[in-house]
């Protein structure tokens, strides 16, 4: 039997801390909406406001932000973790996410981009620059243009996801 102590001790240091889950509302040039997560954000200054945030390579998302460098950084509620399996596991080529997101009733607008209802908050960006990396994310900074606190929650995180068995991390 595995004692906490050696399931800590396999657990590498950046998988013990449970950081806020995201999801970014972007649009291609033709205006076409996708939507994905999130977790590598971080704030890293407040006047101005700034954000890290780093970006999977193979994503749609990727290939949108580096077009069109504005969008939207959304703050999932802890309720709305049934929601990584569609905009975390499923390729924007392959799956309409606005659609099946659309048809559930789950999309409202804010600053012409399509956004989840319940989110927590929203948060309007611009992609400043590009750092140069070698890893599986590519990372940017941005300036926060605005924002809106949608309700009230707790925020969705890896703990909670963890806690769903939806990643092993």
């Amino acid at each position: 039997m595995k004692t906490a102590e050696t399931r800590l001790s396999r657990k590498k240091p950046w998988n013990r801390v449970s950081t806020p889950v995201y999801s970014i509302s972007s649009r291609d040039t033709a205006g076409n909406a996708n939507m994905n997560i999130i977790t590598y954000a971080l704030p890293v200054s407040l006047t101005p406001n700034r954000f890290i945030i780093a970006v999977y390579r193979p994503s749609l998302t990727l290939e949108i932000l580096r077009d069109q460098p504005r969008f939207v950084l959304q703050l999932l509620g802890e309720d709305q973790y049934r929601l990584t399996n569609l905009l975390g596991m499923h390729s924007g080529r392959i799956t309409d996410k606005i659609g099946r997101l659309a048809k559930r009733k789950l999309l409202g607008e804010w600053k012409g981009f399509a956004v989840l209802k319940d989110c927590l908050a929203v948060m309007e960006m611009t992609i400043t620059s590009e750092l140069e990396t070698d890893g599986d994310h590519a990372i940017f900074h941005c300036q926060v243009n605005q924002f809106s606190n949608q309700r009230e929650g707790q925020p969705l995180t890896l703990d909670t996801l963890r806690t769903h068995k939806m990643i092993r991390i």
